[in-house]
């Protein structure tokens, strides 16, 4: 069975054949997710849907009806109108039963308030002159020298205040000690009156509408939830069929569902808004929810399976390698929430709960993209890469000649099936996915160097050169090592390291130098060392690198900033070298493009930052642009830089 998306669509067929081993674990990803986003696009109006009773509401209303009718008959009275009791009517001939509290009459005035401090020094003094005996005359003036003292009249004036506010409004007389049966009959009467409301929508719903009512149906629990949906807010969730039944199959982030935490994944859908829901395809779903709007009532039967209440995840931030578009994906299970991005973009994942389908956003666009989108999940995105490597290279014809492909015994070759956990066969770093990012502003005193890469002939020498002679107190360049022997003009530290063969070979050997190489019959090459020592300084240290030094460099501590220097359109980039007096062949000019392609194929999601050389005073200011941003702006850099 095969699942394709067209125009919203989920379509079935069955397949003539399978294209084994390998991709069995594909299929069941497949069969697993066939899902449908239900949303309710905004500009679709807001068409009411005519409500009908359903069956299910109709034998629970019956069976509310015959537990009243049972309790009027042992009740014996005619009529359950609250107004009409017996007890209240007594109770309104004689509306003072109970005891007055007379505390509460004392607060009672003009405004509840407390007598003032002028009168209470009145009130003492008073008291003082009343009394007879010396010792209470005198404890009555230890009082009076405490009320006139000013913390005391402060804390006085705070308690009146507080006291005014406190008790001014006086609690309501006791009616009758025996309430406990009169509430009992109030609830029942309530509950009564709600239970044959239709529970449909009224034209006109408050805007804050969220509930959730359980009752018992046909021997199972059914679960009423209103949810109120903004036109703004898609509703955020993805629907697949089981048999007749329509489930809920993922719960996106972002989305009203997500945010009201009512429904759940693996929640049976009956009804919506009064349709009937079981027995539709997902696409009869999505048509049914496309005209809906405002609250909106599900009636489900909730999924048997418990799961604990979910933790707060950790949002991770990534790098995409690759570049992904879920149109041509026919294993994202809801092509509609398939989330494009392009290698080098920044992912904020925020939901890990399906291992194979991540949700996320991209970076700068959670303001315009209201629901996470789904992207492969990194071992999933592994897993298939590494088939599909293998599938290409059952494919490629062997070729004679070639020693690597000489034996012609194909019952000794051994396929290997891919485990990103355990097998060890593949590099899981040749297989780009993701690598995990964190902010990074570089200190004032310690600034990142700057790595250009490029080409030959596409001006990353001249940028760096012009960097170095305008700014000699901000930039720096590494004093490289060598083997050969020092000149008379030249100083040991300043033009070059000087170091014996065997102390450069040893040096290498312990991967001491971000690249190397041997020229008449000399060895030449840049250290980490040397970058360390122009940082140390507080400048910038200014690199031009090799492709192949990039893994060695971004696995040091130096945490480097590369840029690449592109080329423009062949007929650019042949004006530009004319400047140089450099006369290409068009072959040339078209091999500076291809490497360039290549070196951006290959090694494109460990660029930082890419210029566009069509103009060297131009590819200048804004690399100036770029390493002037690292010190206002916080970067993206891998995480194990950090730790």
């Amino acid at each position: 069975m095969t699942t394709s998306h067209m125009n919203g669509y989920v379509t079935e067929s069955d397949g003539g054949g399978g294209s084994g081993g390998g991709t069995d674990f594909l299929e069941e990803v497949v069969q697993r997710h066939r899902e449908m986003a239900v949303d309710c696009p905004s500009e679709l109006g807001a068409r009411t849907m005519s409500v009908r009773r359903s069956a299910q509401l109709e034998r629970i209303r019956q069976q509310q009806e015959d537990r009243r009718r049972r309790e009027e008959e042992g009740r014996n009275r005619q009529e359950l109108d609250l107004n009409s009791s017996m007890r209240l009517k007594k109770l309104s001939q004689n509306p003072k039963v109970g005891i007055d509290n007379p505390t509460f009459e004392q607060m009672e005035g003009p405004g509840g308030s407390i007598g003032e401090l002028e009168d209470l020094l009145m009130s003492l003094k008073q008291v003082q002159h009343s009394l007879n005996d010396s010792q209470s005359q005198e404890d009555i003036e230890l009082v009076l020298q405490l009320v006139q003292k000013s913390d005391f009249q402060k804390a006085f004036n705070i308690h009146n205040a507080v006291a005014h506010y406190m008790n001014r409004p006086s609690p309501p007389y006791p009616l009758t000690d025996h309430t406990q049966s009169l509430a009992q009959e109030a609830l029942m009467m309530a509950h009564d009156s709600v239970a044959e409301q239709e529970m449909q929508l009224e034209p006109h719903v408050p805007s804050v509408n969220q509930s959730e009512t359980l009752t018992q149906w046909g021997g199972e629990t059914v679960k009423f939830v209103r949810i109120e949906k903004a036109k703004d807010i898609p509703l955020g969730a993805t629907v697949r069929n089981d048999m007749d039944s329509v489930v809920i199959s993922r719960i996106v982030k972002g989305g009203a569902a997500e945010h009201s935490g009512l429904l759940h994944e693996g929640d049976e859908i009956l009804e919506i808004n009064g349709v009937e829901i079981r027995g539709k395809d997902v696409n009869e779903v999505f048509d049914i929810l496309a005209d809906m709007h405002g609250v909106l009532t599900f009636v489900l039967i909730p999924n048997a399976q418990t799961k604990p209440p979910p933790i707060k995840e950790t949002v991770m931030h990534v790098k995409a390698h690759f570049d992904y578009d879920p149109s041509d994906d026919p294993y994202v299970p809801c092509r509609e929430l398939g989330l494009c991005f392009q290698k080098g973009d920044i992912l904020h994942i925020i939901s890990q709960d399906d291992p194979n389908w991540w949700q996320a956003y991209r970076d700068g666009d959670e303001d315009n993209q209201p629901l996470a989108g789904l992207v492969p999940g990194k071992t999933f995105q592994q897993q298939r890469e590494a088939m599909k490597q293998t599938i290409e290279e059952d494919k490629e014809p062997e070729k004679s000649g070639k020693l690597w492909c000489a034996k012609k015994n194909k019952k000794k070759r051994k396929k290997m099936q891919y485990n990103a956990n355990k097998n060890d066969d593949f590099d899981n770093e040749e297989i780009l996915t993701y690598e995990e990012m964190a902010l990074y502003h570089q200190p004032a005193n310690r600034k990142r160097p700057i790595a250009l890469i490029g080409p030959p002939n596409c001006g990353q020498n001249e940028l760096r050169q012009r960097l170095l002679s305008s700014e000699p107190d901000r930039f720096a360049g590494a004093v490289p090592h060598t083997t050969r022997s020092r000149r008379d003009v030249e100083v040991n530290g300043r033009d070059y390291h000087f170091v014996s063969r065997q102390a450069f070979e040893m040096d290498s050997a312990a991967g001491k130098f971000i690249e190397s190489g041997e020229f008449e019959k000399n060895l030449y090459g840049t250290s980490t060392d040397s970058v360390r020592q122009v940082i140390n300084t507080g400048k910038i240290c200014l690199l031009c690198v090799h492709t192949q030094s990039l893994k060695v460099l971004r696995s040091s501590d130096l945490k480097p900033y590369i840029i690449f220097i592109a080329p423009p359109s062949q007929e650019r980039l042949r004006a530009l070298l004319a400047k140089d007096n450099k006369n290409p062949k068009p072959e040339e000019l078209r091999d500076i493009i291809e490497k360039a392609r290549e070196m951006e194929q290959n090694y494109g999601h460990l660029f930082d930052a890419a210029i566009v050389n069509t103009d060297l005073d131009k590819a200048y200011q804004e690399l100036m642009r770029l390493i002037n941003k690292l010190d206002t702006e916080p970067q993206w850099v891998p995480s194990s830089w950090l730790r």
